[in-house]
């Protein structure tokens, strides 16, 4: 017999979010209608070199999350089975844009399902007119000054410029 879960339905939205794209937003928002609170996790993914910091990802997600009020921004640095666990919440939100998403996410969806059986993830269909969008598209359209209005919000796109010409100097 399935266990009932009580108290709030609280999603997870895990991402690096380096930066935050409106393929990111247009996720965030859906998911936020879909539980009593989502919580947007940024991960220091060691796999990956960051152009901004944690802190620095998490202060823009404030910023352009800042109208829902259902929304938390948070990061986390443990695998994310346990900090479900630590957050009391049973459901991870996952985009997806392509197959390769979908392969690479059904592993991550049944390893997270492992380590911790009480979670599920949820799939949800990235918006066609961001299916082809990322993170590191962005980064290298932003290198070459090019116009970012229709990826990122204004402040993601003045945070972005900002940093390579800090790194470009």
């Amino acid at each position: 017999m399935e266990q009932q879960i009580k108290g709030p339905r609280i999603g997870v939205y895990p991402g690096s979010f380096d930066p935050c794209t409106l393929g990111h937003m247009d996720i965030i928002l859906r998911a936020s209608k879909q539980f009593d609170h989502l919580i947007v996790a940024v991960l220091n993914n060691l796999s990956k070199k960051a152009l901004f910091t944690v802190e620095e990802r998490k202060d823009l997600l404030k910023q352009v999350t800042a109208d829902i009020p259902n929304v938390e921004v948070d990061s986390f640095r443990d695998l994310l089975a346990n900090y479900m666990r630590d957050k009391n919440a049973h459901v991870i939100v996952r985009g997806i844009r392509t197959v390769t998403d979908f392969e690479y996410e059904l592993q991550m969806a049944s390893t997270n399902h492992k380590l911790n059986p009480d979670v599920e993830t949820v799939f949800m269909m990235t918006n066609p007119k961001y299916s082809y969008l990322s993170s590191s598209l962005v980064k290298e359209v932003a290198h070459f000054n090019g116009d970012l209005t229709e990826w990122v919000s204004s402040e993601v796109g003045q945070a972005l410029h900002q940093k390579i010409k800090e790194i470009d100097g």
